[in-house]
């Protein structure tokens, strides 16, 4: 089990990337838009500097839905490898079986 804290810290990381999404989706298409002036540019790279860090989707970690674990999620299922693997021989993850061969 993680700690709390770095579990509330991720979640209030993530509240903070989706406030910023739409201000930093114009402020990077005003950085790449070719028809933009250098001083648009440059206004639109001190804007983004202006922005929390925490504002940056990269510094979301992916964490397992149960337990906070941080490391080894499977993404399309959201746990961790660890808890795929026990609540699936529970029988827990509908259409998921054990393969034998």
């Amino acid at each position: 089990m993680a700690k709390k804290s770095m579990i509330a810290k991720n979640e209030q990381r993530k509240v903070i990337v989706e406030r910023y999404a739409e201000k930093r989706l114009e402020l990077k298409k005003a950085l790449v838009n070719p028809e933009s002036t250098p001083a648009e540019r440059e206004a639109a790279r001190l804007g983004l500097q202006k922005l929390p860090r925490n504002a940056s989707p990269v510094r979301v970690r992916n964490r397992d839905a149960v337990d906070g674990r941080p490391r080894g999620i499977l993404t399309k299922f959201g746990v961790s490898r660890v808890r795929f693997r026990d609540m699936a021989h529970r029988g827990e993850l509908p259409g998921i079986t054990k393969s034998s061969w």
